[in-house]
């Protein structure tokens, strides 16, 4: 299959336009997949109502059949067709924070989406994505679209349009171009079906800025402890994984150092993930800045382009150093324990 790949300039006055836009979803409305830029990261789209479609988005990832697609929207409206209710509390999120990086879970009516984009459960996540690209191109299929990142399953998600042809070329239709995103993670996942609100997978929006809107939330005690399986079927699996072994290190910038130069010694080529205001305090054979500590969405914007450089660098092993789980820092660290498998050295 040859992927098409199309420019679209997200900062134009009338997107909907773009013949670009129209062919993409022309090809999602004949069941193609398309991967399309959201503020988060960048999405492979299909059908949510075709299983034709999402097969051919689990095909191309090589996602497991039982972790249930985000579906997108680009109105409010669109939800009255395959969502039961829009609980109060739901409402509230929705007001504030679409179009946006959270995405809400709902009771499903059936016999609407796809069994396989739900993973055949009763509920459904959705969200509105915060892009005019992913907005025009949902608007112009006419179409809820299911879109789970655009990578091969376990690898860090893509930022760019060049990540996802990367990793997808000649596996998927099209992708269209429309930048680098902003957010650098994924959304949030919030369970509005449960009795207390429950964030599932940490993302753009922070805990915080959730309970300021609803008051009582509380997060998954998987997200916490591995050992407690988690409420959302995806989020048992490895992610965001880089070809060589990661560890997260807990301790002083002279530990680091310390491990840096036992594996150089080795005959290692290591790597390091770290901030502006670690860069000077370490010495490796690549070392990979992204933002600032003080300023941990900055981290979360290069966070993927961090885990994907180390495999064109060439290292052998990689130590990161870790990150408060608070604001988006939850989001930071979950993503980064699911890289490394939870693997942590330890000063103490």
């Amino acid at each position: 299959m040859d992927t098409i790949r199309w420019s679209v300039d997200k900062n134009v006055d009338e997107i909907k336009g773009y013949p670009q836009i129209e062919k993409a979803a022309d090809l999602l409305r004949n069941n193609e997949v398309v991967a399309i830029p959201t503020e988060t990261v960048y999405g492979l789209g299909g059908n949510a109502k075709s299983d034709e479609a999402v097969k051919k988005i689990f095909q191309a990832k090589g996602r497991p059949s039982d972790n249930p697609l985000i579906i997108h929207i680009a109105e409010k409206e669109q939800l009255e067709e395959f969502v039961v209710e829009v609980p109060e509390l739901a409402e509230k999120l929705m007001n504030q924070f679409w179009p946006g990086s959270l995405t809400i879970i709902f009771q499903q009516k059936e016999g609407i989406l796809s069994t396989s984009a739900t993973a055949g459960l009763s509920t459904v996540a959705v969200r509105m994505p915060d892009h005019p690209v992913a907005l025009a191109v949902i608007k112009s299929s006419g179409l809820p679209i299911a879109a789970p990142s655009a990578n091969r399953s376990g690898r860090p998600s893509p930022t760019t349009a060049q990540h996802v042809f990367e990793d997808l070329n000649g596996l998927i239709a099209g992708i269209v171009d429309g930048g680098s995103t902003g957010v650098g993670v994924e959304s949030t996942v919030i369970d509005c079906t449960a009795a207390i609100p429950t964030i599932l997978r940490p993302g753009g929006v922070t805990k915080e800025q959730i309970a300021k809107v609803i008051g009582d939330v509380r997060m998954d005690p998987a997200l916490q402890n591995e050992k407690v399986k988690p409420k959302s079927p995806g989020m048992k699996y490895q992610h965001y994984a880089p070809d060589a072994p990661l560890f997260l290190v807990k301790g002083s910038k002279s530990f680091l150092q310390k491990l840096i130069d036992e594996k150089r010694q080795h005959g290692l080529r290591v790597g390091v993930l770290t901030t502006i205001e670690g860069e000077s305090h370490v010495h490796a054979d690549f070392v990979f800045t992204c933002g600032e500590r003080k300023q941990l969405e900055t981290v979360a914007v290069k966070l993927y382009e961090a885990l994907r450089s180390f495999n064109t660098a060439g290292v052998d092993i990689i130590f990161s150093e870790m990150f408060p789980n608070e604001g988006v820092g939850d989001a930071i660290m979950n993503r980064l324990m699911k890289a490394a498998g939870h693997q942590i050295i330890s000063e103490e």
